[in-house]
């Protein structure tokens, strides 16, 4: 007997269209950190995807390190999803930026 497995996580092709629009705002260096707003969708895929980006976000300031990896995770998600995405750090970037530099450097 054969079994054949789905593919769990098929890459969205780019002629699919986007399903929704999120933008994640960092509101600063007190927690809660992040605040998601669903701009456009469906309401229960939004609601989802914003559980799982709080849930990787939630004690994380953009110039800890573990934000690059989980920023990369959200993005990684959002594409699987077909759900834009636009993020807004504020006067944060160019610290997360020097931040990238400084660990690249010491790496």
């Amino acid at each position: 007997m054969t079994y054949i497995v789905p593919d769990a996580d098929p890459e969205p092709s780019p002629d699919e269209p986007i399903l929704g629009q999120a933008r994640i705002i960092y509101l600063g260096p007190f927690a809660p950190h992040w605040d998601v707003q669903s701009i456009s969708g469906d309401k229960g895929l939004m609601d989802a995807f914003r559980d799982r980006v709080i849930a990787r976000l939630t004690l994380l300031p953009p110039h800890d390190p573990q934000f690059r990896r989980n920023r990369d995770r959200v993005m990684r998600d959002a594409e699987r999803e077909r759900i834009d995405v636009e993020w807004d750090l504020g006067s944060v970037e160019q610290a997360v930026d020097e931040a990238g530099e400084i660990g690249q450097a010491i790496s």
